[in-house]
């Protein structure tokens, strides 16, 4: 709401909301400085709430087709390598995505991006029992995997609702409660949906393959569902949705360009970009190989080894953002040194974990190693977003996105090596490679913070934040 200054007497600013449920701070745009995961009130944690939510159906329709890839190969009899091509399409697909909404993200806000994605990607979704080939298979999971491009607007958004205080607790908890969705897909698709469509189909000549191509419907349906609602019942910022603000003077115009470019030539993004390779980017290369792994080891059914692949992806329910909470403690008392050191350790303990794992031979062995491999690798996902908005905030959204294609750009390279080599040998590759990432914290230096080995942070506590502002057409420092 507009009004008058009580003060001054002069126009006062334009904004949605004259309250707010959470505690806010004016000098950071209105930002929350707390979070109530209890509470579903606009703008703050309604849009916390549909980020997670998002992100959660997002990635459940983008790995949906995952616990059944070993049926498809039998039905259409595809080899080893024509299943990985198609994995690899599915997530490199990605990355153009979340280069392309990173800065559209600065421009435009997360919540109309958010829905115009979910609603594209669940119409392949829908089309999985279409599948004729492997060719097919691989232009089926390239559109598919836009939706993985919903990583971005899911960490954007919640950016711009909180302080940086708690923005890494934030950040890490949508965020891997987002990922929970590979988990859940694992059990739910392999595990329940699809027998109980084979159960539906059990009259018919071939059950199996009727099942596996109508089973799709239901998630495409509710990711449609969703997307829809996100668009009507949210906003964009704080003080409202980005083309209000625009409309009303109280936000400038920001060229996706210009935002692409800052982030893109700093060198700290790309730091990140590689450790981020290193952790999402296992994330998702498990996705898609947990299941087959455990199947063709161990000689399990599809449904087993759906069901234990599903406990890589149930870690994220609480391991990612024990990531982004340690960061932010480690933050609290050291500053961004606290943040780089935690980021170090994390990525270190996995590439170990990896190595043990690919050394496993029994089959309850090498599931109580994946739980444990499995929270560093997604803590070290909350991690590194803990310290994504202090690289250069009025450039968050295009570096997240940047920063959020280099899991895909992992993704892809690590599901090369399980292409081409036996799993223990992509295995070892993956983990030292992970090793030799953590050591790239050293080179992080971001201005007016603390680095491993030096420095000081300039702000200790409270830190400044960015924002667009219409007099100038640019991003200023609000407590300049």
């Amino acid at each position: 709401m507009s009004g008058t200054d009580v003060d001054t007497g002069a126009p006062a600013e334009w904004k949605k909301y004259d309250s707010y449920t959470l505690e806010v701070d004016p000098d950071q745009d209105d930002r929350a400085t707390e979070i109530k995961l209890c509470n579903f009130s606009r703008p703050h944690m309604r849009a916390f709430h549909f980020s997670w939510l998002g992100f959660f159906i997002a990635f459940f329709i983008w790995f949906a087709i995952a616990p059944l890839l070993s049926e498809i190969r039998t039905t259409l009899g595809l080899s080893k390598k024509e299943i990985w091509t198609s994995s690899i399409v599915g997530v490199g697909g990605t990355i153009f995505m979340r280069f392309l909404l990173g800065p559209l993200c600065d421009k435009v806000g997360s919540r109309v991006l958010f829905t115009s994605v979910l609603c594209f990607a669940s119409i392949p979704t829908a089309c999985t029992g279409l599948v004729s080939s492997a060719t097919s298979l691989a232009i089926l999971r390239l559109f598919i995997g836009s939706a993985g491009g919903t990583f971005v607007m899911c960490q954007y958004w919640t950016s711009r609702m909180f302080t940086k205080n708690v923005v890494g607790t934030a950040n890490a908890l949508v965020g891997g409660w987002g990922n929970l969705g590979g988990g859940v897909t694992q059990l739910v698709m392999g595990s329940a949906l699809f027998p109980l469509f084979k159960e539906i189909f059990k009259n018919e000549a071939n059950p199996a393959e009727i099942a596996w191509r109508w089973v799709s419907i239901v998630p495409a349906v509710v990711a449609f569902g969703i997307g829809v609602a996100m668009f009507f019942f949210s906003d964009d910022s704080p003080k409202g949705n980005y083309n209000e603000l625009k409309k009303h003077g109280a936000m400038a115009d920001v060229s996706a360009a210009a935002s692409f470019r800052s982030g893109a030539l700093n060198f700290n993004t790309w730091v990140l970009f590689i450790q981020y390779a290193c952790c999402f980017g296992v994330e998702l290369t498990m996705n898609n190989a947990a299941a087959l792994y455990f199947k063709d080891k161990f000689s399990l059914t599809t449904e087993e080894a759906a069901a234990i692949a599903s406990i890589f992806g149930w870690m994220n329910l609480f391991a990612r953002g024990l990531g982004g909470f340690f960061s932010d403690k480690a933050n609290a008392k050291a500053g961004m040194r606290g943040r780089l050191w935690t980021q170090t350790i994390l990525l270190l303990v996995e590439g170990c974990l990896v190595l043990v794992f690919a050394n496993t031979a029994s089959l309850e062995g090498a599931i109580v190693v994946m739980v444990f491999f499995s929270l560093f690798v997604q803590a070290a996902e909350g991690s590194s977003y803990g310290i994504v908005p202090y690289v250069d905030p009025p450039s968050t959204g295009s570096i997240s996105g940047i920063i959020g294609a280099g899991g895909n750009t992992g993704a892809v390279a690590f599901g090369m090596g399980f292409r081409e080599l036996e799993y223990k040998d992509a295995f070892i590759i993956m983990g030292s490679t992970i090793i030799a990432s953590s050591v790239l914290s050293f080179f992080i230096c971001i201005p007016g913070c603390s680095r491993m080995l030096g420095g000081e942070d300039d702000v200790p506590a409270k830190d400044t934040l960015a924002v667009p502002t219409p007099e100038t057409d640019k991003v200023e420092d609000v407590n300049a």
